[in-house]
């Protein structure tokens, strides 16, 4: 048995995981971020000991505990360096939750550990891995030959931070044009909300005035109905990941890559035109190509991803 713990600048997700990547018992609370690490973990731990017993089980059937967290992470040493959300800063998380239970704590980044759980229930037979998550902003984790690519300081995969357009958007991470400012679900937003002041006739104000605010699936329900200007959006931003796509297979060319985040339930909408529009542009014409695929575990990836890679120590 192992503990996953997904801890987010808004919840902490926990959840009881089999070998198999099963979860058995998930429970939750609000960060309530600002406080201290210290307050943060006393509450983590509390959570572990409710899952465990609501999974028919206690803390010492538990074999390893994993944490998802943003930021940077030294995973050796236990370590979030620096997370904003969080306001940690050289906070030691694995230390701190080693004084509530003896036994192994293993500390992910948060888009590292989804990736993993992505990898590990989906993508394990492949020698090469990428997940991109697509949500408030752009992250995701790269996996080769089943270890998680972090780069030489624990900093790597920052997927979300190339540059899509040179001197274009300004970025939260202080540069210009990253694909990030184009193909996260914050974009969208944007994007939709500026098709609908340029035409006021676009059934996209009728579907906010139903639904309260615009968000990510606005363009997507109103380009079905019909909705020229829904359309127009839904097909630029798949072009924007398409673009970011292409060039993370030309450097990679990874046996899979899976896209994520809540967009991903778009499914065939999506990833039907995100496969024509990689293939004309993928410098790669006649070797066999990165199979391309919508995330299956959704928001349990972190949990799972998290007590997977305290379970394999990777």
């Amino acid at each position: 048995m192992y503990i996953g713990i997904d801890l987010g600048g808004t919840n902490i997700a926990v959840g009881m995981v089999d070998d198999n990547g099963k979860i058995l018992a998930q429970e939750s609370l609000p960060t309530l971020s600002g406080r201290s690490y210290k307050e943060i973990v006393k509450d983590m731990a509390a959570l572990c000991e409710k899952v465990a017993q609501q999974s028919g089980h206690s803390m010492k059937d538990v074999d390893a505990i994993g944490i998802g967290s943003p930021g940077a992470i030294d995973s050796k040493n236990g370590v979030v360096v620096f997370a904003g959300n969080l306001k940690f800063e050289k906070a030691p998380i694995a230390g701190e939750m080693k004084k509530y239970f003896n036994i192994p704590v293993h500390l992910e980044n948060d888009a590292n550990a989804a990736a993993y759980g992505e990898y590990a229930v989906c993508g394990h037979d492949a020698e090469s891995f990428v997940f991109i998550t697509l949500g408030t902003g752009v992250g995701g984790g790269i996996i080769i030959d089943g270890q998680i690519y972090r780069g030489f300081n624990g900093a790597g995969a920052e997927i979300g931070h190339m540059t899509l357009k040179m001197d274009g958007h300004p970025c939260t991470c202080g540069r210009k044009g990253c694909f990030e400012v184009y193909a996260s679900v914050t974009a969208l937003i944007e994007q939709t909300s500026q098709a609908m002041k340029e035409d006021p006739e676009t059934m996209m104000n009728d579907w906010v005035r139903e639904n309260g605010h615009v968000s990510g699936r606005t363009a997507f329900e109103c380009a079905v109905k019909g909705d020229a200007a829904a359309a127009m959006v839904r097909d630029e931003y798949i072009r924007y990941i398409a673009e970011g796509v292409i060039s993370i297979i030309n450097i990679f060319q990874p046996d899979m890559l899976v896209i994520g985040g809540g967009i991903s339930k778009e499914g065939d909408v999506i990833l039907k035109p995100l496969k024509d529009y990689v293939s004309k542009g993928d410098f790669n014409k006649f070797m066999e190509k990165t199979n391309i695929q919508t995330a299956k575990l959704f928001n349990d990836a972190g949990i799972i991803g998290a007590a997977l890679a305290a379970k394999n120590n990777i």
